[in-house]
């Protein structure tokens, strides 16, 4: 004797999903436990979901990339900063700031022609701007004793906002 029980839980008012439960009693078989969902997401319910991140998407990508901008020249303000920190360092140990050829790698190795070298000035390699090019190392300075500069995200001279050139006056 084969006696099948089928039960059908609904929650009215609620969008919650049907299940369908389905048990076999038998003295031949061992009790059956089936569930299967009977209602799910709409098409238009999914769109909807799609349009909202999508705008939201929109307003927050270009509001975050900006700041993205911000942070590199702030980021090679501080740098350049802590450049010329090491370089005044330099300066009174031996007494004079390191000669174009010498270069701020002078800040790391010591320079075979100098004696009074109490460095290494920088606990690393000296770092690449932001966007990844060397600074710019001048001495005499046009506007200092020396200049030191990263010519900005286009890597040019001169330019406006992000391709605008971060200097040390």
């Amino acid at each position: 004797m084969i006696m099948w029980v089928n039960v059908k839980f609904t929650m009215k008012n609620m969008r919650m999903p049907k299940f369908e439960t389905s048990i076999c009693r038998n003295a031949h078989c061992s009790t059956v436990f089936s569930v299967r969902a009977v209602q799910g997401f709409t098409l238009l319910e999914l769109l909807v979901v799609m349009v909202i991140i999508g705008l939201l998407a929109g307003y927050v990508g270009p509001k975050y990339f900006s700041q993205i901008g911000k942070s590199e020249i702030k980021l090679a303000k501080a740098q350049i900063d802590s450049l010329e920190k090491c370089l005044d360092q330099y300066r009174l140990d031996t007494g004079h700031y390191p000669s174009m050829e010498e270069g701020l790698a002078a800040l790391v190795t010591r320079p075979a022609s100098e004696s009074k070298w109490d460095g290494p000035y920088l606990k690393k390699n000296v770092p690449m701007d932001p966007w990844g090019n060397p600074y710019v190392y001048k001495i005499p300075g046009e506007h200092g004793e020396f200049d030191l500069l990263s010519f900005g995200k286009d890597g040019q001279m001169g330019g406006e906002g992000e391709a605008a050139d971060v200097t040390n006056w």
